[in-house]
């Protein structure tokens, strides 16, 4: 399936795990997604996207990184 493909890694400090939760989630609602996304965490967020077209991959990586940062940004106006 894959001509294209990112990685991505984010570390957040203690907001890591909080925002892997947030954002992994979107992806098993997406049945129809070109392209194939893997999350997985372990001290720090990867994201791995493979696509048959540039297009597709990046706007899925587009997506991904503006709920990453929707969601640091949340965790950070709380400030429990």
């Amino acid at each position: 399936m894959s001509n294209y493909n990112a990685k991505v890694e984010i570390s957040a400090d203690k907001r890591t795990e909080a925002i892997f939760r947030a954002i992994e989630i979107d992806d098993r609602f997406y049945e129809e997604n070109p392209t194939k996304i893997n999350f997985s965490f372990d001290e720090k967020i990867t994201i791995m996207i493979e696509g048959e077209e540039i297009s597709h991959l990046r706007a899925n990586l587009n997506s991904i990184l503006r709920l990453v940062q929707v969601s640091n940004d949340s965790i950070e106006s709380v400030k429990i």
